[in-house]
């Protein structure tokens, strides 16, 4: 304004200052809602924020905190990529979106992007020790997995133990090693073994297709054929 704009100019800037104010008001509004854990409220502020200012890192950042929050992952992940391609260095949103892929049970894209992580820093703590786990973890599950297409079920059985003992807190890969050895027990001929297990995951699961046909499978082989 102080260069002698012409009209228009003069209209464009203040439009410009009034939505500017606008913003920080509503700006101040999310991060009030969100420190009053009320994270749908924020997420709404947050939208409309994001929807003039589409490259804030940083907004995005604090949208996926509260899509975590709301049990929304998928969403988050999509934020914290925005943020990690629009931040230098942005090792803490690799870190988080690799901890929401294992939590979620995808140990394959969790350990791609712990390794983003230690590309930007190879002395990163936290994503240094995921990156330990999930790389054991998904060891165990190819080595097993490879198993299986041998036929060798007997060691399959055991490297899926192994991978509810060095994972036994997030219950996907519990039930997905279960789902697995049920598999196995049903090849193998070891039929009541198998209903068990296979039991245990539909209780989880009840639409398992693979547990469902694996004890199906199971049911024949002792001729419950109703079951």
């Amino acid at each position: 304004l102080k260069s002698n704009p012409s009209n228009n100019e003069e209209k464009e800037a203040q439009t410009q200052l009034t939505k500017s104010d606008e913003l920080q008001r509503l700006h101040s509004q999310a991060l009030s809602a969100y420190q009053q854990e009320d994270y749908g409220a924020a997420i709404s502020l947050l939208d409309e924020i994001l929807a003039v200012c589409v490259w804030d890192a940083e907004l995005r950042e604090l949208r996926a905190e509260c899509y975590i929050k709301e049990g929304e992952p998928s969403k988050a992940i999509s934020d914290l990529k925005a943020a990690a391609k629009l931040k230098n260095d942005n090792t803490e949103a690799f870190y988080k979106i690799s901890r929401i892929y294992y939590q979620l049970g995808d140990h394959e894209l969790s350990l791609s992007e712990v390794r983003e992580c230690l590309k930007l820093d190879q002395d990163h703590k936290q994503c240094f020790s995921l990156y330990k786990q999930v790389k054991k973890l998904n060891k165990q599950i190819e080595s097993a997995e490879e198993f299986i297409r041998e036929g060798r079920y007997e060691d399959a059985i055991s490297k899926y133990e192994s991978v509810m003992k060095t994972e036994p807190e997030v219950q996907i890969y519990s039930t997905r090693a279960k789902e697995r050895i049920c598999h196995c027990l049903s090849k193998n001929q070891q039929a009541t073994e198998a209903i068990k297990l296979c039991s245990e995951v539909l209780q989880v699961e009840p639409t398992n297709v693979n547990a469902l046909k694996d004890r199906a499978e199971a049911y024949l082989l002792e001729d419950m054929y109703e079951e």
